[in-house]
Parts: C-alpha cells; sequence; structure tokens
C-alpha cells in the first residue's frame, strides 16, 4: 500500500530537460549575421547620405537597429545558459523575452521615425541620384538575404522568440532593400521623385507589423498567457480523459522561454488509482501530444479536503478568493491511499 498524507500530496514531474529537449541555439550563426549587418549598415549610410536618398537612409536606419538586435540577441542568449540560483530558480531563460521585447518596441519606433521623414519628404519631394542609390540598394538586398539565411538554417527561429526577433528585423531590411530597389527604378525611368518617400512608407509598415507581431509574442510570454497555439479546454479535456481521472482543475499553462512550455494542475485522482503510474501517463501525454515540457501536478482525492482547499483556484477574479478562506480542520489527515 502507498499512502500520501496531505502534505505530501504536491508531486511534481520536473522535466528540467530544455536543453535535450527543445536545444539552446548556437551563437555562430548570430556571429556571423552581426559581422555582415555591421559592415553594409556602414555602406547604406554612406549610401544613402551621398544619394540623398530617404529609403536608403530609412534602410540603413533600420540594420543599424539590427546590429543592436544581434548583440542584444548574443546577450541573451549567453544570459539563457547561465546556471540557476536560489534566487533565480529558473535561471535567466526570461532574458530572450525581454531582448525580444527590446527589440519588438525598437522596431515600432524606427517605423514611426521612417513615416514621419516620409511626410516631410512627400510635401517637398527632393532631387535623389537613383544611380547610387540602386548599386547600394541591391548589395543591401544581397546582404540581407544571405544573413537571412544564416539565421534561418537548423529552424531555431521556429521556437526561439530571440532569434526569430533578430531574423524579423533582417527580413524587414530585406524588404526595404528591394522597396528601395523598385523606387530607385521608378525615379531613374520617370524622374517622379515622390517614389522615394511613398516607398519608404511601405517600408515603415513592413516594420510596424513585423514589430507588433514580436511585441504581441513577447508580451504574451511575460503575462505568462497559454501559448496561442494550445486550448487550455483542449488540454484539460485530455487529462480528465486518462483512465483514473476525476477532474482537473487550477489548470495554468504558460512559456517559461522560447520552445519550453510549462504546466501546472490540480488532479482529482480515483480511488484505488496507483499515483505515480498516472503521474507518468499525464507526462507522457502532455509532452507528446501538446509538446509540455515541464509539468506540477498535484493528485487530490475527490471531495477529500475541506471545500476551500479544493476551491482555491487561480482560473477567476472569484474563485481565487476561496484561496483566502479559512481552511477548518488543519489536522486533518486522513491518507489518500492506492493498491501498489
Amino acid at each position: 500500500m502507498v499512502k500520501l498524507h496531505r502534505h505530501d500530496t504536491h508531486e511534481h514531474d520536473h522535466r528540467h530537460e530544455h536543453e535535450a529537449v527543445v536545444g539552446r541555439p548556437s551563437a555562430r550563426p548570430l556571429l556571423v549575421a552581426f559581422g555582415i549587418t555591421a559592415l553594409f549598415t556602414v555602406i547604406e549610410l554612406l549610401g544613402g547620405w551621398l544619394a540623398n536618398s530617404l529609403a536608403l537612409l530609412a534602410d540603413a536606419g533600420h540594420m543599424a537597429s539590427d546590429v543592436a538586435a544581434l548583440a542584444l540577441a548574443l546577450l541573451a542568449l549567453w544570459l539563457a545558459r547561465r546556471p540557476a540560483t536560489p534566487q533565480r530558480s529558473y535561471g535567466l531563460y526570461r532574458a530572450e523575452i525581454l531582448v525580444a521585447l527590446v527589440n519588438g518596441a525598437a522596431l515600432l519606433a524606427i517605423s514611426g521615425v521612417i513615416a514621419w521623414e516620409a511626410f516631410q519628404r512627400l510635401q517637398h519631394p527632393p532631387e535623389v541620384k537613383t544611380g547610387l542609390m540602386l548599386g547600394v540598394a541591391v548589395s543591401g538586398m544581397v546582404a540581407n538575404g544571405l544573413i537571412s539565411w544564416v539565421l534561418s538554417r537548423g529552424g531555431a527561429h521556429h521556437h526561439n522568440l530571440n532569434i526569430r526577433g533578430a531574423l524579423l528585423h533582417v527580413l524587414s531590411d530585406f524588404l526595404g532593400s528591394l522597396a528601395a530597389i523598385v523606387a530607385a527604378g521608378v525615379m531613374w525611368v520617370t524622374g517622379w521623385y515622390w517614389a522615394d518617400p511613398v516607398l519608404s512608407l511601405a517600408i515603415g509598415a513592413l516594420v510596424l507589423w513585423s514589430a507588433w507581431q514580436l511585441v504581441r509574442e513577447s508580451v504574451d510570454v511575460l503575462l505568462e498567457a497559454t501559448p496561442r497555439h494550445l486550448d487550455l479546454d483542449e488540454v484539460r479535456t485530455s487529462m480528465e480523459a486518462v483512465p483514473g481521472v476525476e477532474a482537473v482543475h487550477d489548470l495554468h499553462i504558460w512559456t517559461l522561454t522560447s520552445g519550453v512550455i510549462a504546466l501546472s494542475s490540480h488532479v482529482e485522482v480515483r480511488p484505488g488509482v496507483n499515483w505515480p503510474t498516472l503521474l507518468a501517463r499525464l507526462a507522457h501525454l502532455l509532452r507528446e501530444r501538446f509538446g509540455i515540457v515541464h509539468v506540477t501536478l498535484q493528485p487530490e482525492a475527490p471531495a477529500h479536503h475541506p471545500e476551500p482547499f479544493r476551491g482555491c483556484t487561480l482560473e477567476s477574479p472569484d474563485a481565487s478568493c476561496a484561496c483566502l478562506a479559512p481552511i477548518a480542520g488543519g489536522n486533518h489527515t486522513d491518507d489518500m491511499s492506492s493498491d501498489d
């Protein structure tokens, strides 16, 4: 017989296997991207100034933000590899999310600056040296294409928000260079210099869109929202369908850092069910079906504990009041038993 007293029922299946499950991305692609981006930022700044092209200067400004974004991404990657401490039991994994948020905010600011300058130039379009502008824009597009390829190799951007933020910067630059090429071609053929600020606005819109996506996802992680690709009710239903589970409550799912999803819940276990076996089944289900790698489950016997204890949940403001209610019978130590 296995006896679990109330004070022993907070069982954990802490799967600290973030490295093996997700795999921390290599710093090498970021270092290569950083070097190429820094070089072409200088080239585009000089080219935009000599050609008097806002589209080139806007793209150069965006590339300058890429240099900062890649530097922050490298810093975050280093911080995320630091070991956990008693004060920071999760380590510094969230540094990646903070950097992604900073990158997104920087992109929002850049899009605003581009839009303001483009509005000014729409009123008085200046003459642009289209030949020089075209040459620099083509070289910038080639550079951004190369950097995008480097950052996307290995697929780290699919699950790492920090890498994805850096890649979004670079992809926006690629489209910005393409827009600058189109503007240069239009001005060269037609002499219509409004093309420069008009295409700059298009660049700003692209930057704004990618920035909003990045900021929204970063804020979701920091607020510990349920990941967008998971349905909380579907997870609950799947857990309750496992033989031996009576009910699931106080269920929470959140993202610890990019690619590392955690879950905690109270599980009401039917009489006679072996909890260690059931725990293993639930952990396997959550990992294999939903990709949840860090699981904390608390077993409870149905209607076994005082109501304030059973009703304590953070799933709604009203329900959380039960957590503050006094629990009668503090020495309540009936056993929850199961066959071994």
